[in-house]
């Protein structure tokens, strides 16, 4: 082993390097766009949780004026991370947690600070809370700002408060992890396959000749890209089908609705993003510069979409 050859093979790589601007861009961008991404998936807590308020206590009058504990519970909530809105109807509320326009319903019994305020009062009063639980980060989040709320206008009066939170789940009641994880993951692999999939084919049949010789035939441009199009996106759609059904009888996720309906949602992520890689064959020369591109399409995906 001689030091001078190591040397000169070192030289030859960086030299290659050197002569291709778009491999030594991406060497640079990837790493920094990587770090970007990662900070902004873990940067900071859930915020702007849209959350329906329904007041029905009606409060106690004193010599100093009305008093209303579920006002002062209220004024303690995390604006950051709850974006309020006062409503009159439960079931108006309950409506716009099931057409996903807010993820819980909070409310406050008629009688919430005349029975706290009773001396002769014994027992609990409750805080209801109907709440969507299908993102279970956020429903958690809502659940600690209530109790934090609460427990801050505990110590401010300086007593013990007889308060619970009773939560019902309007969607997600008796989910497990795995009904989560599974449905995100499923959505991501068949991104992940099909993007990747229809890209290294599409640059190898450049750098090997085919697409040329493809194109000395009648066949025109738009008939070639629509052809590879129909092939990948049938394949992404089986890719689809066949997880949707791992996923229900190996895992055995729940699943409340049209299963139909979630089968399309994911091929039509595949027929998607068999487009993302034909555009994406296009910025890469060969195979080297296309895998270069796996930051940029794993990790938006997989730590942006909400799976964690």
């Amino acid at each position: 082993m001689r030091l001078y050859r190591i040397l000169a093979v070192t030289r030859r790589i960086f030299r290659d390097m050197r002569n291709d601007k778009r491999t030594l861009a991406l060497i640079f961008v990837a790493p920094v766009f990587a770090m970007f991404v990662f900070g902004l998936a873990f940067s900071g807590d859930v915020k702007d949780v849209h959350v329906i308020v329904i007041n029905e206590d009606k409060g106690i009058l004193s010599p100093t004026g009305k008093i209303s504990l579920s006002e002062v519970i209220l004024s303690h909530m995390d604006t950051d991370v709850l974006d309020m809105e006062y409503m009159e109807d439960v079931n108006d509320g309950i409506e716009k947690v099931k057409d996903g326009k807010a993820y819980a319903v909070i409310i406050f019994p008629e009688n919430f600070t005349k029975d706290l305020s009773s001396s002769s009062f014994s027992g609990n009063t409750a805080i209801k809370i109907m709440i969507d639980k299908s993102n279970i980060n956020v429903a958690n989040a809502i659940l600690k700002t209530v109790n934090t709320a609460i427990y801050t206008t505990m110590e401010k009066m300086g007593k013990k408060m007889p308060i619970t939170i009773e939560d019902e789940a309007i969607y997600g009641g008796n989910a497990e992890f795995m009904d989560f994880f599974v449905p995100g993951i499923m959505a991501f692999v068949v991104y992940l396959l099909t993007t990747l999939l229809t890209l290294l084919s599409f640059v190898g049949e450049r750098t090997s000749g085919t697409l040329n010789r493809l194109l000395s035939t009648p066949l025109t441009e738009s008939e070639i890209v629509t052809g590879y199009a129909v092939a990948f996106g049938t394949m992404g759609t089986i890719q689809a089908a066949l997880l949707l059904t791992i996923g229900i009888v190996v895992f055995k996720i729940t699943i409340i609705g049209d299963i139909i309906l979630a089968f399309v949602v994911i091929a039509l992520l595949a027929v998607t993003w068999q487009s993302l890689g034909i555009l994406l064959s296009s910025l890469a020369k060969r195979e080297a510069q296309a895998v270069q591109f796996l930051p940029f399409i794993v990790l938006p995906a997989l730590l942006l979409a909400g799976i964690f």
